[in-house]
C-alpha cells in the first residue's frame, strides 16, 4: 500500500463534545438489523432510532448521509470519523489491498478544514467532512494517477477530474485511490504497480472490476462513497460481487474530464458513446446525492446548460410497473445467482408490486447484445499496428458470431460500418424508451455468476467461469450488462440476498433516459421488503 503525503495542513480541528466520541464510533450508529423472510430474504430496520438514539454495531457502515448528518450535528468531529476510518484501513486494507493509494496526512488535513468551517457556521456542501475514496482513475491534484498502467505508475495530475472537483466542492474528504485493474480492462482488480484486490467476502475471490477497489472499500466499512466508473459493468459488476450498490448513470450525464483513459492531458473528449462514470455507496439514497452533486454539463458547455435530476417517478413501489428477466438462452444465469433474484421478484409479488415477466416485444436481445460487443471493441481500434490489422482482417472474414470474431470486425470496419452500428445504439434506446411510457424500470441479472476465484492468466479471453452447471466463457460477463451500456440508460445494481454459499447477489434495475432517480428510488424502496447492503463478516471489530 503506497501513501502520498500532499498539501500539509496544520490547523486545529473542532471538537464537539455533545456525546462521547468513543461511544459513537464503537456503537451508536445504525446499521441494518434483520428478521428471517421466506427463502432467507431479510429486512432492513430502520438506520436510526430517533435523533438522539441509535443502534450498533458502528458507524463504519452508516450511510454518506447519515455519517454527514453527524457530524453537522456535532455527534462527532470530521478529524475524528476520519481518523476512525483511517484505523480500520490501516487495521483491514492489507489484507484487502482495495486503497492502493493512501492520502492519509491530505485527508486529515481537509477533515481539520471541515471542522474549522463548521466551527464558524459554514457548511462546505452535503458532504461537508465525510471520508470517501476515488478510483484510480480520475486524475487528482497532486496525487499520483495511474488507471493500474505501468507506464503511468509516477503520473502526478496538476488538476482534478471534473467529477473530482465537484466531490471536493460538496465537501468530500479525500482517504486516497482505490484499486483497479490495468487500464480499467477487466472484471478483475489487479494491476503490476498495486497487486491484486480480493473480496471480503472471500478473500479468494475478486471484487470485480474495474472499480474493484472502490466496492471492497465500501463493504468492508473503509470508506462512505466512492467514485467509479463503467464501459463493460465497472461499476455495476463489483457492486454486485460485493454486495453494495452501484449506479451507471445516463450516458453524458457526468463529465468524464480528467478521466484515465484516454490519456492524461486529454480535456477535449467528444460525448462518450458507452463509458460513464458514476457512485458506489452502502444506500441508494447516497447514490442519488452523488448523482446530484456530479451531474451536469462539464466546463466547456455549463455556460449555456444547466441540469436538475428529474423526480422518480412514483413515491411508492405499490404504484411502480416493473418488468423482468430472471435467465436468458443467451447467457443462461448460474442455480445459484437465478435463486437469490427470484426469490427477490417474489417477495416483491407478494408485497402486491406489479410486475411482468419476459423482455419486451420491441427489444431484440441477440441483436442488441452484438451491437454493444461491436461498438465497445471499436474503441481500441486506434491503438492498433499495421500487422495487427492485418491478421485480425484476416479473422474479421470469419464470421462465426464469436466475441473474437466481432472484436475483428469491429476494430477493422471501415467508418461506415461504424455509423451504422452507432445508429442501433440509438435504435436501441428509442425501443426501450417506448417500453418505459408504460412501464417505470426493468429488472434483470447484474451478471451470471457471483465473485469468482482469481485467475489471472495472460490468455484473457481463454479464461473459464466455474457454475453449478459447468464451465463458461469469461466473456459471457458482457451480457447482462450490455442493455444499459449500448443504450446509454441508467442502471443501478442492488444487494438483495446471499448465494447458498454466502456470496452477495444484486439485481439490476435499468430505467428510463436522464430519469436516474427512477432505478435508484426502486432500489431503495426494495430494500424495504428484502433488505439492502449487509457487512460481511470480521469487519465489525
Amino acid at each position: 500500500m503506497f501513501e502520498e503525503n500532499v498539501n500539509k495542513r496544520t490547523k486545529k480541528g473542532f471538537i464537539n463534545e455533545k456525546v462521547s466520541r468513543r461511544a459513537f464510533l464503537s456503537g451508536t450508529m445504525g446499521l441494518l438489523s434483520y428478521t428471517i423472510l421466506p427463502s432467507s430474504l431479510k429486512k432492513p430496520t430502520s438506520h436510526f432510532a430517533s435523533e438522539d438514539e441509535v443502534h450498533a454495531p458502528g458507524l463504519e457502515f452508516a450511510s454518506a448521509l447519515e455519517a454527514a448528518q453527524a457530524i453537522k450535528k456535532g455527534r462527532i468531529s470530521s478529524v475524528e470519523l476520519t481518523q476512525h476510518i483511517l484505523d480500520r484501513i490501516d487495521r483491514y486494507n492489507p489484507s484487502l489491498n482495495a486503497i492502493a493509494i493512501l492520502t492519509k496526512d491530505n485527508a486529515l488535513a481537509q477533515a481539520r478544514t471541515a471542522d474549522e468551517a463548521q466551527a464558524k457556521g459554514q457548511v462546505l456542501g452535503p458532504l461537508h467532512g465525510v471520508p470517501i475514496t476515488i478510483k484510480d482513475a480520475f486524475e487528482m491534484a497532486g496525487v499520483r494517477t495511474t488507471a493500474g498502467a505501468s507506464s503511468l505508475s509516477e503520473h502526478v495530475p496538476k488538476t482534478d477530474a471534473v467529477a473530482v472537483s465537484r466531490l471536493r466542492e460538496a465537501g468530500a474528504v479525500f482517504l486516497g485511490h482505490t484499486n483497479v485493474s490495468e487500464m480499467l480492462s477487466d472484471w478483475q482488480s489487479y494491476n503490476d504497480i498495486f497487486g491484486t484486490t480480493n473480496n471480503p467476502w472471500d478473500s479468494e475471490r475478486t471484487p470485480g472490476g474495474s472499480t474493484g477497489g472502490g466496492a471492497a472499500a465500501l463493504a468492508a466499512g473503509l470508506s462512505y462513497l466512492s467514485l467509479g466508473s463503467d464501459q463493460g459493468g465497472s461499476i455495476r459488476v463489483p457492486a454486485h460481487f460485493c454486495g453494495v450498490y452501484g449506479h451507471k448513470p445516463t450516458l453524458n450525464l457526468i463529465p468524464l474530464e480528467g478521466h484515465i483513459p484516454p490519456p492524461p492531458n486529454i480535456r477535449h473528449i467528444p460525448p462518450y458513446d458507452l463509458n460513464v462514470a458514476g457512485p458506489l455507496a452502502r444506500d441508494a439514497s447516497d447514490l442519488k446525492l452523488a448523482i446530484e452533486i456530479l451531474g451536469g454539463p462539464g466546463p466547456q458547455r455549463e455556460i449555456a446548460y444547466s441540469w436538475k435530476l428529474p423526480l422518480a417517478r412514483k413515491t411508492r413501489l405499490a404504484d411502480y410497473r416493473l418488468g423482468y428477466v430472471i435467465n436468458d438462452p443467451l447467457c443462461p444465469v448460474s442455480s445459484e445467482v437465478a435463486d437469490v433474484i427470484s426469490d427477490a421478484v417474489e417477495a416483491l409479488g407478494k408485497a402486491g408490486i406489479h410486475l411482468k415477466e419476459g423482455w419486451p416485444s420491441q427489444i431484440k436481445p441477440s441483436a442488441q447484445y452484438d451491437t454493444y460487443r461491436y461498438l465497445l471493441a471499436s474503441t481500441f481500434a486506434s491503438d492498433l499496428k499495421p500487422d495487427q490489422f492485418e491478421r485480425l482482417r484476416e479473422r474479421a472474414k470469419k464470421q462465426d458470431g464469436t466475441h473474437e470474431a466481432i472484436r475483428a470486425l469491429a476494430l477493422t470496419s471501415l467508418h461506415g460500418r461504424f455509423k451504422e452500428a452507432s445508429r442501433r445504439r440509438i435504435a436501441a434506446r428509442a425501443a426501450w424508451q417506448e417500453y418505459f411510457r408504460e412501464y417505470d424500470a426493468f429488472l434483470m441479472p447484474t451478471a451470471f455468476v457471483p465473485a469468482f476465484s482469481h485467475d489471472h492468466s495472460p490468455s484473457f479471453w481463454g479464461r473459464r467461469l466455474t457454475t453449478p452447471e459447468g464451465e463458461r466463457r469469461y466473456e459471457d460477463m458482457l451480457f447482462w450488462i450490455c442493455f444499459a451500456t449500448l443504450s446509454g440508460l441508467p442502471a443501478t445494481t442492488a444487494p438483495v440476498g446471499l448465494t447458498r454459499s454466502g456470496l452477495p447477489v444484486g439485481i439490476q434495475i435499468l430505467g428510463p433516459y436522464l430519469e436516474d432517480a427512477t432505478p435508484i428510488d426502486v432500489a431503495k424502496k426494495i430494500a424495504d421488503i428484502i433488505g439492502g447492503f449487509r457487512p460481511p463478516k470480521g469487519f465489525n471489530q
